[in-house]
C-alpha cells in the first residue's frame, strides 16, 4: 500500500450480468455503507445495459459506479458506441480504458487508449487505465519495458490522483488462475510509481495503482498489502458480492 492513499477495489463484470444481477450490486452497496470494506473505496463496473439501473440502486450510498469502455468522441455517427458524457449522464464516475481484452480483441492502440482517457477526464470521469504484458514478453525479460511503453502512450496529460487510476494486469494472469510472485508485483508497481512521478510530478506519488489478474479471496492479502499496490481491479470474482467483499476485506 502507498501511505496516505485510500485503497480502491473495483469489479469489472465484463460481458456478464442481467437485471437479475442487480441484487449483487445492492449487496455491495449495503456493505460499502456499513463500512465492511474498511478504508477501501468500492466500485463496480457492470455492462452498459445495467448502468442506469445500477445508478438508481446505489444512489446516495458509498458504492461507486464505473463503465467498461468509452468512445473518444463526445457524440456523433458511431453506431453501437457509448461516449464518456453518456456514461456520466447514466451515473458513472469511473470508466475502464485500455483493458487487455480491448487491446487484444479490438486492436486498440496506446494512442486510442489515451484519447479515450482524455475524453473521460473531459467528461468529469476518472479513467482507470489498464496496462500489462503477455507471457511471452515477461519470459523475454521485457515486462517492465512493455508496461512503461504502454503507460507513456496511454496516460492522459494533465491527469492526477483525482482523475486517473492505473491498473497493472499481466495479460497471462487474467482469468487463468496464474498470478505473478509478490516480488514480481512489487517490482512492477515500483517501476510504475517511478514513471508516474516522472509524468505527473508530485501528484504521481499519490495516484492509485491497482493490481488485476486472478485476484481471489485466497490470495488477496498477499497481493494487496504489497508496496505501491493500492487496490485491485477484479474480474470474475466480482460477479458475486460475497467474493468481491471477501477481497475488499483485505483492507479491514
Amino acid at each position: 500500500m502507498t501511505p496516505g492513499v485510500r485503497p480502491f477495489v473495483a469489479g469489472n463484470w465484463k460481458m456478464n450480468g442481467l437485471s437479475a444481477s442487480l441484487g449483487e450490486i445492492e449487496a455491495m452497496r449495503r456493505a460499502a455503507d456499513a463500512g465492511e470494506a474498511g478504508e477501501a473505496e468500492l466500485a463496480v463496473c457492470p455492462p452498459a445495459t445495467l448502468l442506469a439501473q445500477a445508478a438508481w440502486k446505489i444512489r446516495g450510498g458509498k458504492l461507486s459506479l464505473g463503465a467498461q469502455d468509452c468512445h473518444p468522441e463526445p457524440s456523433g455517427a458511431f453506431t453501437g458506441d457509448i461516449s464518456a458524457p453518456m456514461l456520466k449522464d447514466a451515473g458513472a464516475t469511473y470508466v475502464i480504458v485500455g483493458h487487455s481484452e480491448r487491446r487484444t480483441l479490438h486492436h486498440e492502440t496506446d494512442a486510442l487508449v489515451r484519447a479515450k482517457a482524455e475524453a473521460a477526464l473531459k467528461a468529469g470521469l476518472t479513467a482507470i487505465v489498464c496496462v500489462g504484458e503477455t507471457k511471452e514478453e515477461r519470459q523475454a525479460g521485457d515486462a517492465i519495458a512493455v508496461v512503461t511503453r504502454q503507460l507513456k502512450g496511454s496516460l492522459p496529460p494533465g491527469g492526477g490522483p483525482d482523475s486517473v487510476v492505473v491498473s497493472y494486469e499481466p495479460v497471462w494472469a487474467i482469468g487463468t488462475g496464474l498470478t505473478p510472485t509478490p516480488k514480481d508485483v512489487t517490482e512492477m508497481h515500483g517501476a510504475i510509481r517511478t514513471l508516474l512521478g516522472e509524468i505527473y510530478g508530485p501528484g504521481g506519488s499519490k495516484l492509485r495503482i491497482l493490481y488485476g489478474g486472478s485476484v481471489k479471496p485466497g490470495n488477496c492479502r498477499d497481493l494487496l498489502t504489497l508496496d505501491n499496490v493500492d487496490g485491485a481491479l477484479i474480474g470474475g470474482a466480482s460477479l458475486k458480492a460475497a467474493e468481491f467483499l471477501a477481497i475488499a476485506a483485505a483492507y479491514r
